[in-house]
């Protein structure tokens, strides 16, 4: 047998090999090198560069040469001849002054190259953002997945159940009607679900360039460094995020371009060295050898206005990319500040949703068991089953809008892609210029709208107000019978009898509170019989699994019981009842809870429990 499981691992290494874990940053760096979105920018900007080194050639001298041969036939007065010609020139043109035509049009360009660049590192940093949204989008699918297939085998098990019962003609035929009802809901919402994953995972695809693979890692770290203020997070912004860098270099280009334009007022000055050797040149027989060293300066007076309308062309141009740095600016910052409240608001939300989710779930489980025995309805247990699937669906929901708001905060910032750890491509180089306050942001402010914060504890007293109005009605609703209502005392016979067992099992119910306020597993786990089974986990070693991770992830926990009250079925089985106050680092409840008791070799353990809601 063992030899066979040996064998069996054997086999299965390969395909462990191949069931590689992929993290966001292996599939953001993957996207970056290869997405066709990046590589344009990539390579606009690699022209750029280009063409900055085309420009800078007009400080350099210009050497033409030029040679010729010819056969002249001439037939004139005084000249009748024909011969061969033939010349070699060489002429040298160095500018010495072109208005600065040249030096603008190189500023120009080298601002131009920023924004070419910038426009890179904004697209690599919004594929980023793109990636982890598609990273986190196809995990949070997978688990709604997974939700929505566990919600459906709930739903089919309680239809068997029913339709058993109906076959037997125990049950009524309704019921199974009703759970029939909620089954297709359970499939619909199945589907609905696993198209969604196939959605987001054709995305993943086109981002990255492959399907995402069979483990994706969860994200972590992606709220590193964020500010705690937003206004220092729009500062961060406004120095640091490449578009609103790319905005504000094309400003300076444009302000460039139109400090160039102005040569067109101004003299051109060149040197110009020239030298030509020939035979039988311009009609003169022999040999001639020329040279010559001018200063050229040509200045074009009039040209019908267009240079100055051209000015005034630029003007406006440059008006245009001021308008642009302020849209940026605004899109910038009203997608930070979003972000920002997202942050706030879901971290606050996943405590309520955490909440709901463990208090529906307790709730289910008494509404099952209660249904079981008759004392609750199946629209109640239908209720409560569609309940908790939607709360644990908000809660996955909340958990990944959660990342990919820290996520948004950080491209938002500029600092997403440094954040992950990514590598882009050596831009070389770069020109540095000093700051020029007309183009930088300060035309984007920092101040944030104000954050409307609820008043929770106006809004509890306005409860408390609307109780004690209500106080005396529901008084005077109550009935004779309830008013005078008294359980029968027990006699002292039975008093007697029962004080052992009821000193015994409160001993055991200290031991369990204690221990599960201790976090002692083990001593918690031994006040349940073998035979005890939770209505989720009726396999007695996954309850125990479960009820080990819930404990374990919690910082602290307080558990308070008032109120016990015995009943003894007889000298081996008892039930108590007690109030429960339950508080931890993240979830807090009220419950009555009821547990059976069972004397099982000399010890009181408990085979059933049952919380209900206060």
């Amino acid at each position: 047998m063992l030899k066979k499981k040996n064998l069996l691992l054997l086999s299965l290494l390969p395909v462990l090999a191949n069931a590689q874990v992929t993290t966001v940053q292996q599939a953001a760096q993957e996207a970056v090198l290869t997405n066709p979105e990046v590589q344009i920018k990539w390579h606009a900007f690699q022209a750029a560069n280009g063409e900055r080194d085309v420009a800078s050639g007009g400080y350099l001298p210009k050497v033409d040469v030029q040679a010729g041969s010819s056969y002249e036939m001439h037939n004139e007065p005084l000249l009748r001849n024909n011969y061969n010609s033939h010349s070699q020139s060489i002429t040298l043109t160095q500018m010495l002054y072109d208005g600065f035509a040249t030096k603008n049009e190189v500023a120009r360009l080298d601002h131009n190259r920023l924004v070419k660049l910038y426009d890179l590192y904004d697209a690599t940093e919004t594929t980023t953002l793109e990636v982890v949204r598609a990273h986190l989008d196809v995990l949070r699918y997978r688990k709604l997945v997974g939700l929505a297939e566990d919600n459906y085998v709930q739903h089919r098990a309680l239809y068997e159940q029913l339709q058993s019962k109906a076959k037997a003609g125990v049950g009524r035929r309704v019921d199974l009607e009703q759970s029939s009802a909620r089954l297709a809901v359970a499939e619909a919402n199945l589907l609905t679900e696993t198209s969604n994953l196939h959605d987001v995972s054709a995305r993943y695809q086109r981002l990255v360039g492959q399907p995402p693979g069979p483990m994706l890692a969860e994200t972590r770290g992606l709220d590193k460094e964020i500010p705690p203020e937003l206004s220092a997070a729009i500062s961060t912004s406004n120095s640091n995020n490449p578009a609103l860098l790319a905005a504000i270099e094309n400003i300076r280009a444009a302000n460039s371009e139109a400090s160039g334009r102005k040569s067109a007022f101004q003299p051109r000055v060149d040197v110009r060295l020239s030298g030509q050797h020939g035979t039988n040149i311009n009609s003169e027989i022999g040999e001639t050898n020329d040279k010559s060293a001018q200063i050229v300066l040509s200045w074009n007076i009039f040209n019908g206005f267009s240079d100055r309308a051209k000015l005034h062309q630029l003007a406006d141009q440059i008006n245009v990319t001021r308008d642009y740095r302020d849209k940026v600016c605004r899109d910038t910052r009203q997608n930070l500040e979003i972000a920002y409240n997202d942050r706030h608001k879901i971290t606050e939300l996943l405590t309520y949703l955490d909440q709901h989710q463990l208090s529906i779930e307790k709730a289910r489980d008494a509404y099952r068991q209660q249904f079981n025995i008759g004392q609750r309805t199946l629209l109640d247990l239908l209720d409560t089953e569609n309940e908790l699937f939607q709360a644990k669906r908000s809660y996955i929901e909340a958990q990944y809008d959660q990342q990919i708001a820290f996520a948004r905060m950080q491209a938002g910032m500029g600092n997403l892609f440094r954040t992950l750890g990514l590598t882009r491509p050596d831009a070389g180089p770069l020109p540095k210029f000093d700051g020029d306050d007309e183009t930088q942001a300060a035309h984007c402010p920092i101040e944030a709208p104000q954050t409307y914060v609820t008043n929770k504890e106006e809004l509890n007293q306005r409860a408390i107000a609307l109780l004690k109005d209500s106080a005396p009605a529901a008084a005077a609703t109550v009935s004779e019978r309830d008013k005078t209502a008294v359980s029968p005392a027990p006699t002292a016979a039975a008093e007697v009898s029962t004080v052992p067992a009821q000193k015994a099992i409160e001993g055991m119910i200290s031991v369990w509170r204690k221990s599960w306020e201790g976090k002692n597993i083990t001593a918690y786990l031994n006040c349940y019989s073998s035979t005890f089974k939770a209505s989720m986990d009726k396999d007695h070693d996954k309850w125990k699994e479960r009820r080990n991770a819930r404990i374990s992830e919690k910082k602290s926990i307080s558990v308070k019981i008032s109120n016990i009250e015995f009943t003894f079925k007889d000298a081996n089985h008892a039930v108590t009842q007690f109030h429960q106050e339950y508080v931890s680092d993240i979830y807090s409840d009220l419950v009555e809870k009821t547990m059976e008791w069972e004397n099982i070799n000399g010890r009181w353990l408990i085979v059933s429990e049952i919380p209900e809601a206060r």
